[in-house]
Parts: structure tokens; C-alpha cells; sequence
């Protein structure tokens, strides 16, 4: 079994314990429950683990999985059992899939269910695809004063479901309207939706294995050759892909995905963020002639169904997609890819935490075959991994087609001083004048959305505070509100200090993205000028428009937050301006350090990436500081060596291990009683130690107040099991709810 993310060598199987007895069957349900609840069986013979089936609970019924093994209700008498009531005809759940769905759930400390709801895909999937009954609008809806028609808050929702013409199914538009299925067929009878067929899906595209690579580098095909061996003799490795930004990672693995493709397998691929889909499908249509099937939140019901189906039917030959296409149900899976392998997006932050890299890992191992984790920058963990002999690593030194890596130069801010209520050092306005004026584009980097980070009054120096968390309100002009970025709490700015109620008194602090766009629109009225952020740019589509503007030379000077630093080639962009280097190097967090250093040489790497070289000018009050020096020196191996030496002095992940409990409740004493119990109960074992409890800096969250415990164990300490232990000795009130996250990557 894996012990820890720090080591993943993933588990070859899965033990099951307590099978059903005979005439009885476990039904995983996707709630967050204990384990499978037992059913009587149905008629006939017994159907296969993994079917869908639709079983009751209580008053409702909903539909489950069967599962290997029983749970919580498997000592209750058979002739108590509610029968199951209906088995889906639809692909079973794979034995790979549910052993995931086991081991996440053991390894984060999850209920089985709530992992089993990220695996179970659209609810209307399940449905027979041919001869499926569909319902829209009715073409000719009735007078308002006629019988039945009157419109029930209800109705409206049903309604207001409908983006379009598109016929839904009743499950799904029942689903979508939190309502029965029973007030579809009502409104039918009244005339307010039209029953009709729903229409044939078209034949998904296949891509063409067959299309010509361009040249590679002798190092690109060495590790293509490594990577396209594995996947011929369908084993599972995990092999790290290293290689500076520009070296043609992307091209390697696409190798790779070629020869899944060859034998009639899939591939799945991961991406931190689906901002970075648009560039990578448009990459992946044209060395394959066809699009890759696409998995994320922005899907529309009807598209989620689809590739959901295609994927199962083993019809969408190359998903790609973000943290939750790991669950996909995949039908003969050839090739997993994590690209961007040292991305803090994959680690999930809600519901059931875990993260995608290392359950990828997990998933590949269950699977039998191999899995490529790329990037320019590795984290530390996969390093190490690497290292001890459990990885194999591929390393690409050199950019392809001979382009240089760009010049760093360090601006120290206490020397080259922005002017007053300026962002932008003299030396870096020089460079971007230089640029303009030879015809390239530029580039500006502030990894910090809105306006401003901070709003006060200039009379009594009151802060705008969420009212729902302890994090000041942001100010976003663009949208003319002050929003919170934790809970989405959004007001307009007041115009009257609510503290000292003078007028007009406020003014913003530091800078957001939209103030260094506004000085800079003001420096250089002449230069084409977008922003890149994730509130400013509202879906793929939007990015993918923007990225082909800046390709396209429509737009002379860049400015963004981290969407913009990952994958993006611009072979006009030579000139990258960091603005606040040492964002993100203090408070607290164990990997401050390296994500900055990560962060950094990404959007460094975004210029001289063609012909031309590349410069950076990166911004910083402390030019002497480890990561500012090996940025600066390309030196990225002796700044991993001594985080390492620092991890390990430290008994810090990958050498130790880590695990959060965030205690919260929505009321202060009843957090501070129910984390003092856990004190009480700590466990006191050699290796073990428990810091805490201590208000979370973040110490209320959307109005709950939030205490956290820290455990620090070593590396060969069993630290599910002490948790486990440790929280089954507490008694914990209905309103206070106790969060585990196991490998923490926040720290809030």
C-alpha cells in the first residue's frame, strides 16, 4: 500500500473485506455515509459488482453502486432488507475505478460515498441511449388563465433550465430543477413542455496516430522512445518528464499518446487549470487532425453526458481535462498524463481533499499502466521519488530549436524605486520602451487579482472586511465592487466610511492587476494593451481568444496573474516584467519557497521562446534571497538542494509527513470546546507530533470560526491510523465539523 504522497508506489490491489452473504448485495450509495448498506438482492441472477442500481433510502430513492464488499448495515436481519428496485443497463463501474474510489476514501479519511459521487458522472448517463425520451418547451404554451398553466416557483425553475431549444431528459431535468419527475409529466399534461426523442449522438472523431511528428532533439526522442516502451508493454511506471519551458515536453508525450492510440487505447490528460485547455487542444488538433474530448466544469449538461458515455464506450479516445477527469470511467485505459505535474490546482481544497497528481499515481498503478508527470519545475516530492529509485526520470536540458533561455536581471526595489504611487521601477519602464519600440510585445506579471488587495479610510484608517470571513474585501473597478476571494462575498463601495462616516474617504492600497494596467495605460497611451486574469476572462473560450490576439501581434503589452505563466507561447514576447517578486514568500506555508520559485521560472520561460532572446527583469526588496538567486542563475537544482536540506532538518515533506484537522463551527466557543477535547485526546506516540490547536489565520471562513491542529509524523508512521484513532476518542457536537487534509498544501 502507498504510505504517503512523499512515496507513492501504488498499491496492486485492494483488500475486501466482509462480502455479502448470499441473496443480499452492498450498495455504495454516493452520500457521505460510513460504507455500502446491504439490499435484498433481485430476481434472478445476482448482477455483476459495479452496476448501477436505484435502491430507497428512507423516502427517497437514489441510485448506488454495487459494491465488493459490505458496510455498516451488513449485521441487519434479511427479511429487514428493502429490496433493490431497479437495475441499470448501463457499463458497470469498473474493479479499477472502485478500488480508487476505496483507497482515496481510506487515504483521506473520507466517507467512501462522498469519493464514490465524484466517479458516478451525469445522472442521466445511466439512461439507454437509443429511444430516450426527451422534453422542451412546448412550441405553443397555453393562455395564462388556462387550467394547470399558472406557474409554481417550481415550474419556473423547470423553465428556467432551458438555455435553448435543447430537449433535456427527465432525470436530468428533474436533477437540474431540484424537483420530481413528476412535475415534468405535469407540466407536459398542461401543456407547458412538449415530449419528443432526444436525437442520436454523431460519431466522436478518432485521432490519427498516423500524422507526422516534426524533428525531434536527440533528447526528445530518447525519452520519447522510454515512454512509448511503457506504454507497448503495458506496465506501470511513473516516469517524471523534466525539462526547461520551451523543450518540447508537450511534443514527447504526444509521442507517447500516438502509440496508446496505435494499440486502441485512451489517454487521459491532465491540466492544472482548464484556463490552459484552449492552447493545448488547439496543439493536440493539429498534430492529430482531431480534437481531444474535454472534461471540466463549464461543460453543458448535454456535453457532459456525451463524453462521459464516450468515455465508458471507449468511443473518446483522448480526454482531457482537470482534477475530477481522474474518475472518469474509462474503458481500456492505455496512458495517464499530469502536465504541469508541480501545480498546487490539482491538490482539491473542498469536500474530499486530495490531489490529483498522486492519485493519478494511484489510479495508473490500479491500472497496470504507465503515467508521465511533466513540467519545467518538478516539485520537490516527485524529485525525491525520483531519487529514491520509484520514479524514473527524463530529463530535457535544452530548448528546442536552439532558442536560449532569457536573461534574469534582479531590480532591487530599494535602489531603482518606482515613483510615488507607482508600480514599475524606472529600469523596467526603460526595457518595456526598448521593446515596444523594436516591434515586440511585453509581458507583466502581478499575481494578484482587482484593483487593490486593500481598501481603508484615509480619516480613521478603517479596512473593508468580509463580513463572513477575516480577509479584507478586494477591490475589482473593472466590476466596480469590493469582493472577498475566499467566500465570494461582493458589495459596492461605500461612498461614506461606515467607521468614522466621512465622505469619499477611501483609497486602495497596493496594487492589483487593474491599477498596474491603469498605470501602465498611462505611461504608454499608444501600445495595445489586455489583461489577463481569471475574472476578467470568463471561460476557455475567452482565454484561447485572447492568447490567439497576442499571438496574432493584436496586442503589444500583456498584463496578468498566474493564468497567463503556464503553457502560452508567444514567439513576439521577449520581454517578461515581474512586478512583486516576493509575493508569495512569506506566511507560513512550508512550500512558500519553492511554489514561488515555480511560479517565477514559469513566467520567465514565457519569453525569447523563438528566434529572438528573451529578458527578465524581476522586481524584488531582496535580491540576496535564495529563490531571487537561483532565478536569476538558472540555478534551479542548488535551490532544490538546499530546500531539501531545509525539509529535512525539519522532518518536513517529502521526509515527514503531514496531516491537517481544521475544526470549525459557527460559533467561537463551540471551535475552541471541541478543539480543546481534541487536545485532550492527542496522540502521544514516538515520532508523533501534534501542534495545536491555534485559530487558523484564515479564522473565520463564510461565518464559521476555524481552529487547526498540525501533525507531524515520520515518514514510516502509520498516520491514517493515528488520526483514525485520535478522532473516534472525541465526541464531536452536530454543528462543529471536523476537516482532515492529509499532505495540507494551504495552510489557511
Amino acid at each position: 500500500m502507498v504510505g504517503s504522497s512523499t512515496s507513492f508506489a501504488a498499491p496492486k490491489t485492494v483488500q475486501v473485506s466482509n462480502p455479502p452473504a448470499p441473496g443480499r448485495v452492498a450498495v455504495l450509495l454516493p452520500l457521505p455515509l460510513a460504507g455500502a448498506y446491504d439490499y435484498r438482492a433481485p430476481e434472478g441472477p445476482v448482477p455483476p459488482a459495479g452496476s448501477f442500481v436505484t435502491v430507497p433510502l428512507g423516502q427517497r430513492m437514489i441510485v448506488g453502486v454495487l459494491w465488493d464488499h459490505s458496510g455498516s448495515s451488513a449485521d441487519l436481519a434479511e427479511q429487514r432488507l428493502k429490496p433493490v428496485a431497479t437495475v441499470h443497463d448501463a457499463i458497470p463501474m469498473r474493479e479499477p475505478v472502485r478500488h480508487l474510489v476505496d483507497w482515496i476514501a481510506a487515504y483521506t479519511l473520507s466517507p467512501p460515498g462522498a469519493v464514490l459521487r465524484m466517479a458516478m458522472g451525469p445522472s442521466d448517463a445511466l439512461e439507454p441511449e437509443e429511444g430516450r425520451v426527451g422534453f422542451a418547451v412546448a412550441a405553443d404554451l397555453p393562455p395564462p388563465d388556462a387550467k394547470d398553466r399558472r406557474l409554481t416557483a417550481t415550474r419556473r425553475r423547470v423553465l428556467d433550465v432551458f438555455g435553448g431549444t435543447e430537449a433535456l431528459p427527465a432525470a436530468l431535468l428533474a436533477h437540474e430543477a431540484g424537483c420530481g419527475t413528476g412535475v415534468i409529466r405535469a407540466m407536459v399534461e398542461a401543456g407547458l413542455l412538449a415530449e419528443t426523442r432526444l436525437p442520436a449522438r454523431p460519431p466522436r472523431p478518432v485521432p490519427d496516430w498516423r500524422l507526422p511528428f516534426p524533428p525531434f532533439s536527440d533528447d526528445q526522442q530518447a525519452a520519447a522512445d522510454v515512454i512509448v516502451g511503457a506504454v507497448e508493454a503495458r506496465r506501470y511506471e511513473t516516469i517524471l518528464l523534466d525539462g526547461v519551458t520551451g523543450s518540447g515536453k508537450t511534443e514527447v508525450y504526444f509521442k507517447a499518446i500516438a502509440a496508446a492510440l496505435q494499440a486502441g487505447r485512451q489517454v487521459l490528460v491532465l491540466l492544472p487549470e482548464i484556463a490552459l485547455g484552449a492552447q493545448w487542444h488547439r496543439r493536440f488538433e493539429q498534430q492529430f487532425g482531431a480534437p481531444a474530448a474535454a472534461w471540466h466544469s463549464d461543460l453543458r449538461p448535454a456535453e457532459r453526458r456525451g463524453v462521459w458515455r464516450d468515455v465508458a464506450e471507449n468511443r473518446a479516445k483522448v480526454v482531457v481535462g482537470a482534477r475530477s477527469a481522474l474518475f472518469l470511467p474509462f474503458a481500456d485505459l492505455g496512458l495517464i498524463v499530469v502536465d504541469e505535474e508541480h501545480d498546487a490546482s490539482f491538490k482539491q481544497e473542498d469536500g474530499v481533499i486530495y490531489h490529483a497528481r498522486d492519485m493519478a499515481v494511484v489510479r495508473a498503478s490500479l491500472e497496470g499502466v504507465p503515467i508521465v508527470l511533466a513540467s519545467a519545475t518538478p516539485s520537490l516530492e516527485s524529485l525525491v521519488n525520483a531519487e529514491r529509485g520509484r520514479y524514473r526520470r527524463l530529463v530535457l536540458a535544452d530548448r528546442h530549436g536552439g532558442a536560449e533561455l532569457p536573461k534574469v536581471t534582479l531590480v532591487d526595489l530599494r535602489d531603482d524605486k518606482p515613483d510615488r504611487q507607482r508600480f514599475v521601477a524606472p529600469s523596467l519602464i526603460t526595457a518595456i520602451t526598448e521593446t515596444l519600440a523594436a516591434g515586440e510585445q511585453a509581458m507583466l506579471f502581478l499575481n494578484r487579482r482587482g484593483y487593490a488587495p486593500l481598501t481603508l479610510c484615509r480619516t480613521c484608517g478603517h479596512r473593508m472586511q468580509c463580513p463572513n470571513c477575516t480577509a479584507w474585501l478586494v477591490e475589482h473597478r473593472f466590476m466596480g465592487r469590493l469582493i472577498c476571494h475566499h467566500c465570494g462575498h461582493a458589495e459596492r463601495p461605500p461612498e461614506i466610511c461606515p467607521s468614522c462616516e466621512d465622505k469619499h474617504s477611501f483609497a486602495p492600497c497596493g496594487p492589483g492587476v487593474e491599477r498596474l494596467a491603469e498605470e501602465i495605460t498611462e505611461r504608454f497611451p499608444d501600445a495595445r494593451i489586455a489583461v489577463m486574469a481569471s475574472d476578467t476572462l470568463t471561460g476557455p473560450q475567452a482565454v484561447a481568444d485572447l492568447v490567439a490576439r497576442v499571438q496574432q501581434h493584436e496586442v503589444d503589452l500583456l498584463i496578468g496573474t498566474q493564468i497567463m505563466a503556464k503553457g502560452h507561447h508567444f514567439p513576439m514576447l521577449t520581454l517578461v516584467g515581474v512586478i512583486d517578486g516576493d509575493l508569495g514568500l512569506s506566511g507560513g506555508d512550508l512550500r512558500a519557497g519553492e511554489r514561488t520559485f515555480q511560479m517565477l521560472h514559469q513566467v520567465a520561460g514565457r519569453a525569447g521562446r523563438a528566434e529572438r532572446r528573451g529578458r527578465v527583469l524581476l522586481q524584488t526588496f531582496d535580491p540576496g534571497h535564495p529563490v531571487m538567486k537561483a532565478l536569476a542563475a538558472h540555478d534551479r537544482d542548488r535551490f532544490l538542494a538546499l530546500e531539501a536540506d531545509e525539509r529535512r532538518s525539519h522532518r518536513m515533506p517529502p521526509f515527514g509527513r503531514l496531516a491537517a484537522l481544521i475544526v470549525s463551527a459557527p460559533d467561537a466557543d463551540q471551535a475552541d470546546q471541541t478543539a480543546a477535547a481534541l487536545a485532550r485526546a492527542a496522540p502521544h506516540l514516538k515520532g508523533v507530533d501534534v501542534l495545536g490547536p491555534a485559530p487558523a489565520p484564515l479564522a473565520v471562513l463564510r461565518g464559521r470560526h476555524r481552529r487547526r491542529f498540525l501533525v507531524k509524523t515520520d515518514r514510516q508512521v502509520n498516520l491514517q491510523a493515528v488520526l483514525r484513532q485520535w478522532l473516534a476518542g472525541v465526541r464531536v457536537p452536530t454543528a462543529v465539523r471536523i476537516q482532515v487534509d492529509v499532505d495540507p498544501y494551504s495552510f489557511l
